[in-house]
């Protein structure tokens, strides 16, 4: 008989993740079939768009610079070249795999299993939110031999037990900045100079809210060997990512301003589109061609604490953090300042149920264990 106890501290409980974050005068989400990759929009709404893959590339992004160990990354080889995936995949096994690796090539024994544990012990990103493979034995010709036998070994894709959804941005229509549609740079040429420069499109959002949704299904993490710390992981990765990521000149501007990630004790349960439980208030907020900034906005948590507070029997913790410059109302007319969301969510579910995250940890490098 073997035993079937994991090697790990595996995830047991579902958990629900929303994190709201804006973007000023940023392109939060370029779409590449839109001329000069402008700010994406959804053309019924004109509510802004971003991409769980955009949104994954930034908790990807902080990973890496975390120093942990992830696979689906922009990678170059020593001379220069784009990666392949044999590339990153050989990269992410340990020296003990390899050389299971070499000896098994041109044998007669199956892979051992241990390949794959090995793959997901060591790259966290597949772990939480899956990949594509796709490394077959019949490209062997232009692989290495790590490549030719790791095809036979791991399956083509892992499905993800971290999943999000694309986001729709709170406020509507979002507004494009004319003020930046048009760049001047000028280089110190001779020729340029006399030209005066030449133009660049840089399309930016005025403003936009975007309410950012996420499941980790308990379930699905056996596949991927996802630990229980790895979704810990996410109370400070959605945060930083937002700070740490968003530095290049069109991605300046965003910030994170709510997370929560509702942790249950019921099995395979979970509430559902707590994100669509988080309104504007439109009473208190600007008028959507006004909003320039957070301090324009006023968000009604009401009907979330609402069913907090009915579930309150299966919420095992609720992992929070807010922006202090955030306001909102629980459904009557007074506007709350930011920190005072905790005492409501402690009147929904229990004071010793709600586990507020010291922003100041944010700061600081995330462990790689």
């Amino acid at each position: 008989m073997t035993d079937d106890t994991p090697t790990y501290d595996p995830l047991e409980n579902r958990n629900e993740i929303v994190l709201l974050y804006d973007a000023v005068n940023a392109n939060y989400n370029g779409n590449p079939l839109s001329p000069a990759n402008k700010p994406r929009v959804d053309e019924s709404t004109g509510a802004g768009v971003v991409t769980d893959v955009r949104f994954k590339r930034y908790l990807r992004d902080q990973l890496e610079e975390d120093g942990h160990p992830v696979y689906v990354r922009a990678a170059q080889t020593d001379d220069g070249y784009v990666s392949r995936r044999v590339d990153l995949l050989e990269d992410r096994l340990t020296d003990d795999v390899r050389e299971r690796l070499e000896e098994y090539v041109g044998g007669e024994d199956e892979p051992n299993e241990d390949i794959g544990a090995d793959l997901l012990d060591e790259a966290v990103d597949i772990r939480m939110f899956g990949a594509t493979l796709s490394i077959e034995s019949s490209n062997s010709d232009e692989y290495e031999r790590i490549g030719e036998v790791a095809g036979d070994a791991l399956p083509n894709h892992y499905e993800g037990p971290i999943q999000f959804s694309p986001a729709k941005s709170l406020n509507r229509p979002v507004q494009l900045n004319d003020s930046y549609n048009s760049l001047t740079s000028v280089i110190a040429s001779s020729e340029e100079a006399e030209q005066g420069g030449f133009s660049l499109d840089d399309h930016r959002a005025k403003y936009a809210l975007f309410p950012f949704y996420g499941v980790a299904n308990e379930n699905a993490a056996t596949d991927t060997r996802l630990r229980a710390a790895d979704v810990e992981r996410l109370d400070q990765l959605c945060w930083r990512a937002l700070k740490n990521q968003t530095i290049t000149r069109s991605k300046v501007g965003q910030e994170p301003r709510l997370y929560l990630r509702v942790e249950y004790e019921k099995d395979s349960y979970h509430i559902g589109d707590l994100h669509h439980l988080i309104q504007l208030n439109e009473d208190e907020s600007a008028l959507p061609d006004q909003m320039e900034n957070i301090t324009n906005v006023t968000l009604d948590i009401g009907p979330l604490l609402d069913v907090l507070n009915s579930e309150s029997d299966v919420i095992e913790a609720v992992h929070t953090n807010v922006d202090h410059l955030v306001t909102f109302t629980t459904g009557d007319d007074t506007v709350y300042r930011s920190t005072e969301l905790y005492d409501h969510l402690e009147a929904a579910v229990g004071e010793e149920s709600v586990d507020v995250i010291d922003p100041r940890t944010l700061i600081g490098q995330d462990s790689t264990e």
